[in-house]
């Protein structure tokens, strides 16, 4: 009978430290759902499955209470973080702001070519729509690549980490009947604008586009 595998034996070798790879494989357990919002971590059985000690288990879980993803309870131990009404809001609010400084930014400064990066993605949105897990990661890939364009790493570095605990929330907009057709043409909006180089069209679409996201997930 073959020995159970390990995280090393799953995971490829990379330079990072092993909390890192931990941290990243409880990650995408999370966002899978495999382990639930509210849910409480067994960091004994964690360990057991990962093959590895408590050690590097222990520090991957403090990385992901600093993203947000786990709550740290006071001789309670570990808990996949679960997202309010209130904190759904709250991001969907910092999101907003900005992003559509991002798209205004975008709009008055970006360079063609750089506009034409930003089409592209958009196209490749348009032919995905269909697609419901190629359209969420090409969604955030043209967001996040919107953002990088506009140079603030610092709004970057923010908006990466509410991504994460907005996959969290069980009441994703885009899940709604008719909310990713919505979403779509709002972002065929917003590109319209930024190809004009409208700076104020592309910030007050893009906010409008998360308003609209807000309203879907609170319905």
């Amino acid at each position: 009978m073959p020995a159970t595998a390990t995280l090393t034996d799953r995971l490829p070798l990379t330079p990072r430290a092993l909390y890192q790879d931990v941290a990243e494989r409880l990650r995408q357990q999370i966002f899978s759902r495999e382990l639930e919002p509210g849910a409480w971590i067994d960091e004994q059985r964690l360990a057991v499955e990962y093959g590895i000690s408590r050690t590097p288990l222990r520090e991957a879980l403090k990385v992901l209470a600093v993203e947000g993803l786990v709550t740290m309870k006071l001789r309670r131990g570990a808990y996949v973080t679960e997202m309010s009404t209130t904190d759904v809001a709250q991001v969907y609010h910092l999101m907003a702001l900005l992003e559509s400084d991002a798209a205004g930014t975008v709009a008055a400064q970006a360079s063609d070519a750089e506009i034409a990066e930003l089409q592209a993605l958009h196209d490749q949105l348009e032919s995905e729509a269909l697609q419901r897990d190629a359209f969420f990661a090409t969604n955030e890939q043209f967001h996040l690549r919107l953002l990088a364009l506009a140079g603030n790493r610092w709004s970057a570095q923010i908006v990466q980490d509410l991504r994460k605990v907005m996959k969290l929330n069980r009441h994703l907009s885009l899940f709604k009947q008719g909310r990713l057709a919505e979403s779509l043409a709002e972002h065929r909006a917003v590109m319209a604008a930024i190809a004009a180089r409208d700076a104020g069209q592309a910030t007050h679409l893009m906010r409008t586009h998360f308003d609209n996201g807000l309203a879907a997930a609170s319905a």
